[in-house]
């Protein structure tokens, strides 16, 4: 009992620590982002918005080599004239998406939809019961002003990578990121949404190559969301057959 106790107090110890670490750690700049862009295509007109937080902002590197720019080409690529709408604010989490963030989006009314979003529900140890709750509402009210909307969801990247986490916070991090994406695949496999796995299909490089990260040891650099890039793109051909 004494034992079951003491490992109590460490979780509980670095639990507080992951939110007192990232307020306080060394800060990269927001990319001064253009929130509408059009993207020239052979092929019909298609609106995408992107929601979420400071990754999809492209924090810690440039927004033209950030997830939301690239996946827009790669869309436009695919023989589609793009509008795109960047709605994401850096430090989002699931709440805010939905409170913030969506409220703008629907008067978009997109064709697809990626969300990046989960990070900061590690860090501010939100209740997998809210995430849940507010995932829903997001998918349902993006699908209630278009019914064919296709949404992605990246769920947290792999925050047990980050070099900025000592143990055993970095530890606590992991198990985190863990099961609140089983969270998002609870509600994604309910809706019938997507989601891009990109914690469990990067995590591993993100732990063996700290480089990926910017200078705040948080954040990724450029080649760092170039690693996303390529789950991002598998989602994408998933929802870009049905359009």
């Amino acid at each position: 009992m004494v034992f079951l106790g003491v490992l109590v107090c460490i979780l509980f110890v670095a639990s507080f620590n992951i939110i007192i670490i990232c307020r306080n750690g060394r800060p990269v700049s927001i990319p001064d982002i253009s929130r509408k862009t059009n993207i020239p295509g052979k092929g019909r007109a298609l609106n995408y918005a992107v929601l979420g937080d400071s990754t999809a902002v492209g924090q810690g590197g440039e927004y033209q080599k950030g997830v939301a720019s690239s996946t827009a080409r790669y869309i436009a690529g695919k023989g589609f004239a793009v509008s795109v709408q960047n709605f994401a604010v850096s430090g989002a989490r699931t709440k805010d998406v939905l409170g913030k963030q969506v409220p703008d989006a629907v008067h978009f009314r997109p064709d697809i939809v990626l969300i990046c979003v989960g990070a900061n529900d590690v860090t501010h140890l939100t209740r997998l019961a809210y995430i849940k709750r507010d995932a829903k509402a997001i998918i349902d009210r993006l699908q209630a002003v278009n019914p064919n909307a296709k949404i992605i969801i990246t769920g947290s990247p792999e925050m047990g990578s980050v070099p900025r986490f000592p143990q055993p916070t970095k530890f606590l991090a992991g198990q985190r990121t863990a099961a609140i994406n089983r969270a998002f695949d609870e509600v994604i496999q309910e809706k019938g949404t997507i989601r891009a796995h990109i914690a469990e299909e990067t995590g591993p490089t993100f732990k063996e190559h700290p480089e990926l990260f910017a200078q705040d040891k948080f954040h990724p650099t450029d080649e760092g969301y170039a690693v996303w890039l390529p789950v991002l793109y598998k989602a994408l051909n998933e929802v870009i057959a049905d359009h």
